[in-house]
């Protein structure tokens, strides 16, 4: 009868470890990385208005219209006081000749804000920068109002107070302060909103030439049409052409409106501002729905 033999003893089961990782340094870029928003778009817009050569050339031809057509208007009209009755004439007035030729250069000023980069193809690189295509239009929208706008301004403050100078003892009256606000600060808002109006076009059309040629035909077409329009059926229509061209809602901040109808007082001012914001929709809303 055999014993039974005791069991083998198992050998132990190996203990695989694994492989201890690798360290690597960490790296810390010296490049901070911070959260863009809408002050650096402005600072972007910035420099690149302030930079190019179109802003200091129509900006230049600007002041010398409006300065020197605003002077030579009342230095003429000075110099003929004895043969012209100017009793209870707005000095202010004078400068609307200048304004009126100058606002043509901030037109080509606002097109060429937007579409000159669609040109050039600057725009892909600016969208790349900033994909918020959004803020890349409301930032060049606060910009470009801005330089026109004190540009125009400081402008405007200069020929009127130059005008009240000049034609001081000519019988001509010293203007109210709602003249002054009106003569100064309304028309050179509404020249600035009328250069936005044009960014935005611009935006829309995205050619320089096509944009420029809307905005000169918005600004002078209705006079010029309601001038030729001799048939009585079309007097209605005339006279609206005439209330509501640029020209007239110029005149409109001097009291000087070329029909008894129409827009008075500030009316001139909210009719622009409402017109443009209705195409910076329009505008927003294509450049959204559009390849750059």
């Amino acid at each position: 009868m055999s014993t039974p033999q005791p069991p083998m003893p198992q050998a132990a089961a190996p203990e695989w470890q694994a492989a201890p990782a690798p360290s690597y340094a960490t790296y810390t870029s010296p490049i901070p990385v911070v959260r863009t928003h809408l002050g650096h778009a402005l600072a972007s817009e910035w420099t690149k208005i302030r930079s190019v050569r179109s802003t200091m050339w129509t900006l230049g031809v600007f002041v010398l219209l409006v300065v020197g057509i605003g002077l030579l208007a009342a230095v003429v009209v000075s110099s003929s006081a004895g043969d012209a009755d100017l009793s209870g004439e707005n000095p202010l007035s004078f400068g609307f000749f200048g304004l009126l030729l100058g606002s043509m250069c901030i037109i080509t000023l606002g097109v060429l804000t937007t579409a000159s980069e669609y040109g050039t193809g600057m725009i892909r690189t600016t969208m790349t920068a900033c994909p918020s295509r959004g803020r890349v239009l409301t930032a060049k929208a606060i910009v470009f109002f801005l330089v026109a706008f004190v540009v125009t301004f400081a402008s405007a403050l200069l020929v009127a107070l130059a005008d009240v100078a000049l034609l001081d003892g000519t019988g001509a009256r010293e203007p109210s302060g709602q003249e002054w606000l009106k003569g100064t600060f309304g028309i050179s808002f509404y020249i600035a909103m009328l250069g936005l109006l044009s960014l935005i076009i611009g935006s829309i059309i995205r050619h320089s030439a096509g944009a420029i040629t809307i905005m000169i035909g918005v600004v002078l077409a209705p006079l010029v049409i309601a001038l030729f329009m001799f048939a009585e059926t079309l007097s209605g229509l005339r006279e609206a052409l005439f209330e509501y061209s640029i020209p007239n809602q110029l005149s409109v901040f001097y009291a000087n409106s070329l029909t008894e109808s129409g827009p008075s007082g500030w009316d001139p001012l909210w009719i622009i501002i409402g017109v443009t914001a209705a195409a910076f929709a329009g505008a927003l809303a294509l450049l959204n729905q559009r390849d750059v």
